[in-house]
């Protein structure tokens, strides 16, 4: 192949012209899959924190219910005076409970709307490029 190179000055300048515009393409398509793998990535993160605070959320419903549940059963069987305090304890570390999970899916909705505008400003920026 150098021999036809050497030979004709016009080849080798093809020949060269495409070996850049090749090399220019894998930087192209590395960069590209780079972003897709980050992309990615902040997708999971933000899926994964979503679903922790939906589990939280739901464990702490339903275990409100079931103490709802208990305590009407309790207050038939038992006295009032007896169910008003046992029940007193509980309703101060629910609300404790619904405190925090309201404020850790307050903090995962808050970093996955950052996630978000980062994403569609990005994107923004690349349709503005070209």
């Amino acid at each position: 192949m150098e021999l036809l190179e050497g030979q004709d000055p016009e080849k080798k300048r093809l020949i060269e012209t495409s070996d850049r515009h090749k090399h220019e393409l894998e930087k192209e398509v590395k960069a590209l899959s780079d972003k897709t793998e980050k992309i990615a990535k902040n997708a999971l993160i933000i899926g994964g924190s979503l679903a922790v605070a939906y589990l939280v959320f739901t464990s702490i419903n339903s275990s409100k219910k079931k103490k709802k549940k208990a305590k009407v059963v309790k207050s038939a069987s038992a006295d009032v005076d007896e169910a008003e305090y046992s029940d007193a304890s509980p309703s101060i570390l629910s609300q404790i409970g619904e405190r925090f999970a309201a404020e850790i899916t307050a903090f995962l909705l808050g970093l996955a709307k950052e996630k978000l505008l980062e994403y569609m400003s990005n994107r923004q920026q690349q349709d503005e490029n070209s």
